[in-house]
Order: C-alpha cells, then structure tokens, then sequence
C-alpha cells in the first residue's frame, strides 16, 4: 500500500516550512467547510489566503483530503490511482532522460507521447492502450554534491488500489535498468 501523506512529510516540516503543524491546517479547513471543496479550490485557498507556496499547498490539500475520507493514499484528484518509484543518479538531467526515454519506452512498447528535454524538470509522457500512462520527471538535486539528479517514474491512470504495489515494482525495475 502506497503511504499516506502524513508518513512522508512530518508535522514538524510542514510547520516550519509553513507555519502551522498539520492538525492546524485541518483545523484550519474544518472551519471553512473545506470537506465540500474541490482539491483546486483547497489548494488555491491556501496558496491565496495564506500565502503557503503552491508546492507545500498541495501536500496540505493531499493530507487534509487522506485524514478526511475525502481520498485514499495513491489516489489521485480525478479518482484514478498512481504509483510510481525515484532514484537519484550522477549525470545530466538531459542525457539522462534520453536513457529514461530508451528504457521507459522499450518496456511501454511506444515512444513518448511527448518530452520536454529542455525544461527546468526535463520530462516525458507516454499515452498506453489500457488508458493508463507513465510519466519520467528530472529534478536537479540542489543539496548534496553537485550533478545529479532525481529520477522519478510514475504510473498513471491507474484503475485501483490493487495494483499500486506491483506498478511501484515495475517502476523500480526500469529505474535499475538505467
């Protein structure tokens, strides 16, 4: 089972990087009725009445929708599910993406249905057949020793909960073979 949102970032985190612990926040929402929102409406909300960066916001909407029943951890705003697995390797984000491509694509039996190499977040998405899809995202790692980046591959569309552990697998195989 994937990981709810309170086990991968801690309360401590959150309130240093936002202000607030994370039952603050759900209290927080609790009192505007944020149970009847959409998962764009949260997030905006924090991003505009509170000033929280976009990226923490989502972590808040994603945490405050799992402690609710509003979501289920690996479920996405729209109902389907991913999954996915991240490794950190020594290189160019670009030419590592190149590779990415090469061995996402060979496993998916397509190439992308498109790339962004020269992005800030070099990435590429490939439409399946059943519906579902994968996405490869590179992040420049900024702590740390310099050159390298962080890998991740996710599985998208994803009908259920059921089949989030063997895709996590799947990803982390392709993330081997590079």
């Amino acid at each position: 089972m994937v990981a709810g949102n309170e086990k991968l970032v801690s309360s401590e985190k959150l309130e240093a990087a936002t202000g607030r612990a994370r039952a603050a926040w759900h209290e927080l929402l609790d009192a505007e009725g944020a149970t009847a929102w959409t998962h764009p409406q949260i997030a905006t909300w924090l991003v505009e009445e509170h000033g929280v960066d976009g990226w923490w916001a989502q972590g808040i909407t994603i945490a405050y929708e799992q402690a609710r029943g509003m979501r289920v951890p690996g479920q996405q705003s729209d109902g389907s599910f991913s999954s996915g697995a991240s490794r950190t390797m020594a290189g160019d984000a670009r030419e590592l993406l190149a590779r990415v491509i090469a061995v996402a694509s060979g496993w998916a039996g397509s190439e992308p249905a498109s790339s962004s190499p020269e992005a800030k977040h070099p990435s590429a998405r490939w439409s399946l057949e059943d519906a579902t899809g994968i996405t490869a995202t590179l992040s420049p790692v900024t702590s740390g020793a310099p050159g390298r980046v962080r890998i991740a591959l996710t599985r998208t569309k994803l009908a259920g909960p059921d089949v989030l552990a063997e895709e996590k697998a799947a990803m982390t195989q392709l993330l081997r073979a590079l």
